[in-house]
């Protein structure tokens, strides 16, 4: 593979409805779809190929793709699709297009809220014997981890509080249409306690999205040097076991992998970005994922979410669009996460743009317990420019 090949993401879209049922799911695909295109200046007509990313549980259907290919463009049209994670959806578009294969790639995710109960899908994916029988959903992952940080770093729930109540303040600015969850720190404190330790106001409810993006190899961008562009500088991805027991929850060696193959293949020695967009389906794995991608020790955690370096105007601004804290389409979060760093690169964010932003990073979680993680590293420049 020609690894040196230039992909850049051109353009980008986002469905979030304040009403979930003012439109169906083929309805939202079509309009996200065709937004992203605008953005790019593009067509269907100019898109080589599609890869999209759907779950067939949570879908409720069987074959998701079948469903989703009309809405996307996909007929008659090269189209694949990845049930694994929409993060992942953008890896494969990616290495598509520096295959020299394809010119452009459209990439699409989307999280309905067609299913009974969300909870009882996710179920669905454990041990059959043991684990599902628990039960184990996402939310009981989320608790595991949230137990295990809290036990060994004091004053960490206030600081998760206090952090959670800063990226909802984002999300208002990002998508005050959607109106995310109260940014009330008594709010976030206290409700309902879902799974130990965490209550209903320290996650955001699950919400009906999609995402899309539109991605370029060289020709394109040779020919558009003035399109706005974010540049993939680097990329990676890894896994690790969900079987409980397995794992200490309290680390994210899938997360060090990934990002040490996405910071080697960009040149990264010392991380420095004007931002990040991270998994936080907690606040908990917002600050997980800050140390695995370098950007904060959890010794410093506290102290840096008290000073602000999170906040927007702070030394690493976290989730500028608010994040799953704010807006939690699930299954498609990690796509937005990637979408949300490269506008801001592109300079196209709208009211959540942060000025003169040169570089960011990008991180998607999926999985029992953030069993997947994936990396990305945008640049306003071309990769070879900085070399």
């Amino acid at each position: 593979m020609a690894i040196n090949r230039q992909v850049g993401v051109i353009g980008q879209a986002v469905y979030a409805p304040r009403n979930a049922a003012q439109a169906s799911l083929e309805e939202g695909l079509y309009a996200v779809t065709h937004a992203a295109l605008k953005n790019a200046g593009l067509t269907i007509e100019d898109i080589d190929g599609i890869v999209v990313a759907g779950h067939d549980q949570m879908d409720g259907r069987a074959i998701t793709i079948m469903m989703a290919s009309g809405s996307v463009g996909g007929v008659t049209r090269d189209i694949l699709a990845t049930p694994s994670g929409a993060e992942h959806a953008f890896v494969l578009g990616a290495l598509r297009v520096r295959s020299g294969m394809y010119k452009t790639q459209l990439v699409v995710s989307w999280s309905p809220l067609e299913t009974e109960n969300i909870n009882d899908v996710q179920r669905l994916a454990n041990d059959p014997y043991y684990h599902r029988q628990l039960p184990l959903d996402d939310l009981a992952s989320h608790a595991l981890q949230a137990n295990v940080l809290e036990h060994s770093i004091p004053k960490l729930r206030d600081a998760v509080i206090e952090l959670t109540r800063q990226m909802r303040q984002n999300g208002v600015k990002a998508y005050p249409h959607y109106s995310p969850a109260p940014t009330e720190k008594v709010w976030i404190e206290g409700g309902k306690m879902l799974r130990y330790p965490l209550t209903q106001g320290m996650v955001s409810p699950a919400a009906f999205g999609a995402v899309a993006l539109v991605l370029a190899g060289d020709e394109w961008l040779n020919e558009h040097k003035d399109h706005s562009t974010a540049f993939v500088h680097g990329m990676g991805w890894a896994t690790e076991t969900a079987y409980l027991g397995d794992r200490d929850l309290s680390q994210l060696t899938s997360l060090k992998a990934a990002t040490q193959q996405a910071y080697v293949e960009a040149g990264i020695t010392k991380p420095q970005f004007d931002l990040a967009e991270v998994a936080d389906a907690t606040a908990y794995q917002a600050l997980m994922s800050l140390e695995g991608l370098g950007l904060c020790d959890r010794k410093n955690w506290v102290d840096a979410v008290f000073k602000g370096d999170f906040d927007h105007q702070g030394s690493m601004p976290v989730n500028l669009s608010g994040g799953a804290s704010s807006f939690n389409p699930i299954f498609c979060s990690g796509l937005m996460r990637i979408a949300e760093a490269a506008n801001q690169v592109r300079g196209c964010a709208g009211a959540h743009q942060k000025s003169n932003v040169k570089k960011s990073v990008a991180h998607g979680a999926s999985g029992f317990a953030m069993q997947y993680n994936t990396v990305v590293v945008f640049g306003k420049q071309p990769r070879e420019a900085l070399k």
